[in-house]
């Protein structure tokens, strides 16, 4: 089984990325990718640009990494209580070669941020927002106040009973 993980966001101290490498590592014989949107930069999708230079290059490889996957673990990053920009613009670019970004692949969300609601927002926004992208989101989960129920030095949810959450959930949809 092939896991490809993301957190949507461009900080190279992306605590999603964190949440989400670690969420990938709860699933049992899986062979884990994790990607970098860093490694997905394209400059502001605009209709504009599309006529000028075409489908981007970089989107039609982010979509070739989701292809590949079995199930797709993602932990999107709030700004302002919305999608980073990062993660929108790799998706903008995306959207407009295949409507479907996410292929119809089994996913577990996930948001997490430093503030007591663990980006509850934007974690809703992508449960309303990515099925009609063809997300087929089997499990989600919040992880409220980082800083205090991540372990940094272990990669891992500190907290006892919020960690056997994500478990569970892992373990009753997947």
């Amino acid at each position: 089984m092939k896991i490809v993980a993301f957190g949507g966001s461009n900080s190279k101290q992306s605590i999603n990325k964190r949440l989400a490498t670690y969420a990938s590592s709860l699933f049992e014989n899986a062979d884990v990718e994790v990607l970098d949107l860093n490694d997905f930069a394209m400059p502001v999708f605009s209709v504009d640009l599309e006529k000028e230079i075409g489908q981007h290059k970089t989107a039609q490889s982010f979509l070739n990494k989701l292809k590949e996957a079995d199930i797709l673990v993602v932990s999107m990053a709030e700004n302002n209580g919305n999608y980073s920009v990062a993660f929108k613009n790799v998706f903008d670019w995306s959207s407009r070669i295949e409507k479907d970004v996410f292929q119809h692949k089994p996913m577990l969300l996930l948001a997490t941020s430093p503030g007591g609601r663990g980006g509850a927002s934007v974690l809703g926004i992508a449960q309303n927002l990515f099925p009609r992208y063809g997300a087929e989101i089997k499990g989600s989960f919040s992880l409220p106040a980082f800083g205090s129920n991540f372990d940094l030095q272990e990669n891992k949810i500190s907290n006892a009973e919020l960690d056997q959450e994500l478990k569970d959930i892992i373990k009753s949809n997947f």
